[in-house]
């Protein structure tokens, strides 16, 4: 199961009733919305994930050379 972070909404209740072609029109949808949300705000959203990620702005660092 998958942690929440704190403040975040609960995940939506969903249907249990669809058929699965109406599951698949869903998220036939869910995904064009997350493509054009991408296309236009994908640098900001990077922007923010490495802003939770790392919240003081320091990236860490890394020996390329150094093994796994």
């Amino acid at each position: 199961m998958r942690r929440r972070r704190p403040g975040s909404a609960p995940p939506p209740s969903l249907p249990e009733h669809w058929s699965p072609e109406q599951a698949l029109a869903v998220l036939e949808c869910l995904h064009a919305l997350r493509v054009a949300l991408w296309n236009i705000y994908g640098p900001q959203i990077q922007r923010a994930w490495r802003d939770q990620i790392v919240p003081n702005g320091e990236l860490p660092t890394f020996d390329p050379d150094e093994p796994f």
